[in-house]
C-alpha cells in the first residue's frame, strides 16, 4: 500500500472511530434500565423493553466494530497490512475503505463464507 493510501486510510479509520464512539454514547443512553412507570401502559412498556434489546445488540455490534477499527489503526504500518491472510495477495484499497477491519480479499472471503 502506498504512503498516500495509508494516510487516506488512516484518516478514514480515525473518522469512523470517532463516529462509532458517538454512536456508543447514544446507544448507552438508549439501553439504560427502564424504570417501572405507571404512566405508560403495558404495551408501551413492552415496546420500550423490545427497543432496549435492539439497542443493546446495536451497542454490542458497534463496540465490536470499534475494537476491530482500533486494531486496524494500530497495524496499518505493519508490512503485511492489506495483505490477505489466506492467499497473500494484496487486498484492494477500495475493499479496505469499505471494510477497514478486513484481512481477507474478496475471493478468499467468499470461499470462507460459502
Amino acid at each position: 500500500m502506498k504512503n498516500e493510501q495509508k494516510e487516506k486510510f488512516r484518516r478514514h479509520i480515525t473518522d469512523k472511530i470517532q463516529s462509532l464512539k458517538k454512536d456508543i454514547i447514544s446507544y448507552k443512553e438508549l439501553t439504560r434500565p427502564i424504570a417501572p412507570d405507571n404512566a405508560i401502559g403495558r404495551i408501551s412498556r413492552m415496546e420500550a423493553i423490545n427497543s432496549k434489546s435492539i439497542n443493546e445488540e446495536a451497542l454490542r455490534k458497534t463496540e465490536n466494530s470499534l475494537v476491530k477499527l482500533e486494531h486496524a489503526l494500530k497495524i496499518i504500518d505493519d508490512e503485511d497490512f492489506g495483505i490477505c491472510i489466506e492467499c497473500d495477495d494484496p487486498i484492494p484499497f477500495a475493499r479496505l475503505m469499505i471494510l477497514p477491519e478486513t484481512n481477507l480479499c474478496v475471493v478468499c472471503a467468499e470461499k470462507l463464507t460459502g
